[in-house]
């Protein structure tokens, strides 16, 4: 990182450890926990909750579905047709996410991070007012046509809330405060589960009022948010405005030397001033960034296909199949709930001391072996009669829920920050963005009639891939934690020159230097052994 002669002189000599010429640790601040918790309360959280608040009352909208259309046709639906038109309801949520992540780069560019998620809080009011007055006036359209707008706010809000938070943040907090959605998310859920109860809003007359809730967080949000900065780093490298920039950096640090950051985000500036933020088509075209893209390809097709979305959409069902009792299924469901926070805290909390990529490995592994669980425990259950595998059922369906809270949950979304320049970010968002509702839509879609059709089997492919993307990740990304843009932007620089390198020189004549032992490159990344270098 270019450093004035005078920055120089106030750290540190040019020949001590790398880390120490940074700017000082940054320190967590009442403005960055504000705007982390008002961002995630009033957008992430609605993720979480418009994901299992479809659970509870499905026996509810089934039937106002069937008596609606017998009212208008005189018959009513079959089964089958009844169970695709809910599929569809579950899944269009998914369709609007996919719409949300596409037009994403768009929103950011044009009104900014936190401007975005500002202006994006119409879609919510809409959305409720469509689902809560559905039922009076007889429309199963309603109800479908506001999980799709919902469906669109969450995938707006699941990019640009972690973009957001990633670029107010400084280095040392970004993934602490980048795993904060996560946990909302987890909290979203939860209060899905403990609303749907039958004591609360499980009732029959209260499903469109159970749906309709998610305008309370939003509206605190409106309310809050827009009295906070928008990100210094779009101030300052998009907007080219130095004062508003330090202006935001003074709200949001404390003890914490601005000079420093601004050199920093000036240096990314330099290195973008003749190149435009790219499209999606020239990303893909990027060489530069080829491992980048594949990475966040991975790890967000592996976040949504690990089943995670099969669990939270059929929670009742899994249990109802695997033998609980129905009086305990909703307290069983909720319970669940306090695990996900649970494990989002851990992972919260642990990955400035642990790094993104054990926490990746970690989950994608634990959710691999818990589907794998699943499968085993139905087929005892069914096969050998053992009863108590039912709970073992339960423990595994606990498991994958914790393993995808501690890091997969959060970390794709946060490394999608990370890997890319301020020029990339948002075309890689609309990338990651895309391919996470595509394959959250295929398993909230496809899982009941694979389920119906493969039985408990089903579980298998989702520990594969997940077994699959923990390896991944273990081979391909190199850690993140506590790097500048700019320094991850060169560590995948050099893993580029290092392949091609080793492309035209034999292997024995390179040493590679591992980087916190996990296979990244080290600034000297290439040294040629002097006994086989010719004198």
């Amino acid at each position: 990182m270019r450093r004035s002669k005078h920055s120089r002189d106030q750290t540190t000599p040019d020949d001590a450890p790398l880390d120490s010429q940074k700017n000082p640790t940054g320190h967590l601040t009442g403005s960055l926990l504000a705007v982390a918790f008002l961002t995630s309360f009033g957008s992430s959280m609605l993720y979480g909750y418009n994901l299992a608040v479809v659970n509870s009352p499905a026996v509810y909208i089934k039937d106002f579905y069937n008596k609606t259309v017998l009212s208008r046709n005189g018959t009513g639906l079959s089964g089958e047709t009844l169970t695709l038109m809910y599929s569809l309801t579950v899944s269009v949520f998914a369709i609007g996410g996919l719409l949300g992540s596409l037009i994403v780069g768009m929103l950011v560019t044009r009104f900014g991070r936190k401007g975005t998620v500002v202006n994006t809080t119409v879609l919510v009011f809409i959305a409720g007012s469509l689902m809560g007055f559905s039922r009076i006036c007889g429309s199963p359209e309603m109800v479908i046509f506001g999980r799709f707008i919902t469906g669109i706010h969450s995938g707006i809000s699941l990019s640009v809330v972690p973009m957001y938070l990633g670029e107010i943040a400084p280095k040392n907090l970004r993934g602490f405060l980048g795993l904060v959605p996560s946990i909302f998310i987890g909290t979203g859920v939860f209060a899905a589960q403990i609303l749907g109860l039958h004591e609360l809003l499980g009732k029959e007359e209260h499903w469109p009022l159970f749906l309709s809730v998610v305008v309370v967080p939003t509206f605190i949000q409106l309310m809050l948010l827009p009295w906070f900065p928008e990100s210094p780093r779009y101030l300052l490298i998009e907007k080219h405005n130095v004062h508003a920039t330090i202006t935001a950096l003074k709200w949001y640090r404390a003890k914490c030397n601005i000079q420093a950051e601004i050199e920093e985000m000036q240096e990314e500036q330099r290195s973008l001033s003749s190149m435009e933020t790219l499209s999606v088509w020239k990303l893909l075209l990027d060489d530069s960034v080829r491992w980048q893209v594949l990475s966040v390809v991975v790890i967000n097709i592996g976040m949504q296909l690990s089943g995670i979305d099969a669990i939270w959409f059929y929670t009742n069902d899994i249990f109802k199949n695997a033998g609980i009792p129905a009086p305990e299924i909703q307290y069983t469901t909720a319970g669940t709930g306090v695990i996900e926070i649970i494990a989002g805290l851990i992972g919260c909390f642990t990955i400035e001391k642990l790094g993104r990529r054990p926490l990746m490995i970690g989950g994608f592994a634990m959710m691999g072996i818990c589907s794998a669980g699943i499968t085993l425990a139905l087929i005892l259950q069914v096969c050998v009669h053992l009863s108590f595998m039912r709970y073992v059922s339960v423990c595994c369906v606990v498991g994958i829920i914790a393993g995808f809270c501690i890091g997969p949950a959060g970390v794709p979304f946060l490394i999608t920050a990370e890997l890319f320049k301020q020029s990339h970010r948002p075309a890689a968002y609309i990338v990651g963005g895309s391919l996470n509702w595509l394959s959250n839509f295929t398993v909230g879609f496809v899982f009941p009639f694979l389920q119906m059709s493969a039985g408990s089997y089903c579980y298998l492919v989702f520990a594969i891939i997940c077994l699959t993307v923990a390896v991944y990740v273990y081979i391909v990304i190199p850690e993140t934690r506590n790097k500048t843009f700019m320094e991850i932007s060169r560590m995948f620089s050099k893993k580029e020159a290092v392949l091609e390198t080793q492309g035209l020189i034999h292997v024995d004549q390179l040493k590679l230097k591992k980087m916190n032992g996990y296979g990244g490159i080290e600034n000297a990344s290439l040294e040629f052994d002097s006994s086989s270098s010719v004198p």
